[in-house]
């Protein structure tokens, strides 16, 4: 696996978490993957930092403590009043390393002024070592993540010599139309491999079409300076005055 200059790398740890298998939910409960999707690791570097004027990529996690799981009775609320026991199946006690890089959003032309790799790369590793500009999830907002920085691969893990591990077919993310330019939202699947602990994932683009299926229509959203956006400089110039006058 090579690195990419603009990547990151961070060790996210939580006491539980919940990837949930969609097959699962058609009944009401839930239960969770063994080993997190990329949907789910991009939202946690898009809580760590984010703009619409990149994607980020998730090359590969590291799974560092077994994998061990936890069933909950809960009462979800029904919109139609009152609630039913469910059963969800957690992780429990997790920590996983994340490296990922971002790329520059083509279909979004309009903020080409925002693409300053440097200031970008710099701004999401300080966002790291402060453990997010956002809450970061694993899997679901009632899983609190903890968020620090660190070097992939270095340290143990319980599943370094362990051989290799296929998880068969499961979800792998979402193609939203921010991110192809087509007015649709589309559903990937993957075949999930874990060698020696590390799950080297497929670029959204290398995903079979025989594993996407199309979900309904969608408009991708838009963006306006000092409405719902604001540049890098602009950003930077925020932070500038921040920092004056907490000295």
């Amino acid at each position: 696996m090579n690195k990419k200059r603009n990547s990151i790398e961070f060790k996210v740890s939580g006491k539980y978490a919940l990837f949930a298998d969609p097959v699962t939910r058609v009944g009401g409960e839930k239960f969770s993957y063994q080993i997190p999707t990329y949907q789910a690791l991009k939202g946690m570097a898009e809580s760590i930092y984010w703009k619409p004027t990149f994607i980020w990529y998730i090359d590969a996690v590291r799974v560092m403590k077994k994998i061990q799981t936890e069933s909950k009775g809960v009462k979800p609320i029904k919109l139609t009043g009152g609630n039913d026991l469910s059963f969800y199946t957690y992780l429990r006690d997790v920590e996983y390393q994340v490296i990922a890089h971002f790329e520059w959003n083509a279909n979004r032309k309009d903020l080409s002024e925002d693409r300053d790799e440097n200031k970008h790369h710099n701004i999401a590793k300080r966002c790291v070592e402060r453990g997010g500009r956002r809450d970061v999830f694993l899997g679901t907002r009632e899983c609190q993540a903890y968020v620090e920085p660190c070097v992939f691969g270095e340290g143990n893990g319980d599943y370094d010599q362990y051989g290799e591990i296929d998880y068969g077919i499961q979800f792998h993310g979402y193609d939203y139309p921010d991110e192809t330019g087509k007015e649709e939202l589309v559903v990937r699947l993957w075949r999930a491999v874990m060698k020696d602990g590390v799950i080297e994932f497929l670029m959204p683009s290398e995903c079979s079409p025989a594993m996407r299926r199309l979900v309904r229509p969608m408009s991708a959203k838009q963006f306006e300076s000092a409405r719902n956006f604001s540049s890098i400089n602009e950003d930077q110039s925020l932070a500038e005055v921040i920092q004056e006058k907490s000295s």
